[in-house]
């Protein structure tokens, strides 16, 4: 029978690769919508699309005990994405300014502002639990400490 912990990973999971893969189809979208015309950034969003596709199929696929480490880089690769975009809609990101109006701006704040939380809960949950080796060479053996 599974636990509640597994549970909530396996939702956690699926939802955080679901975010990230919408995260990724709103940048392809855009990118074919005319942003791969743009300089620099067209390049941009065509990698973060094909990042965030590698990021939530591995988010599927990758043994728990690496999951901890892929979910912090997944949420690292989310912010990254959310503070390009507010700096974007606030300054400029090279040469090009985005205003709230702009097609698919709102959602795409949403799913990265959500990708950030589901990834780092992800992390810190796959994270708990984890036991740590106790540095001895056979099973059973405490360690000599010395005092």
């Amino acid at each position: 029978m599974a636990t509640e912990r597994t549970v909530a990973l396996i939702a956690l999971r699926l939802t955080a690769a679901g975010t990230v893969a919408a995260m990724g189809v709103i940048h392809l979208h855009l990118w074919y919508d005319g942003y791969r015309y743009l300089d620099t950034i067209g390049t941009l969003f065509l990698l973060n699309a094909i990042g965030a596709g590698l990021l939530a199929l591995s988010l599927l696929i990758t043994p728990i005990r690496l999951l901890p480490v892929l979910a912090t880089l997944g949420a690292l690769f989310a912010a990254g994405t959310l503070v390009a975009l507010i700096i974007s809609l606030t300054s400029g990101l090279f040469g090009f300014q985005e205003t709230l109006d702009a097609n698919l701006v709102e959602p795409a704040l949403a799913v990265e502002a959500a990708g950030c939380v589901l990834l780092a809960a992800l992390a810190l949950l796959s994270r708990r639990g984890q036991t740590r080796p106790t540095g001895c060479a056979h099973k059973g053996r405490e360690p000599d400490v010395t005092v």
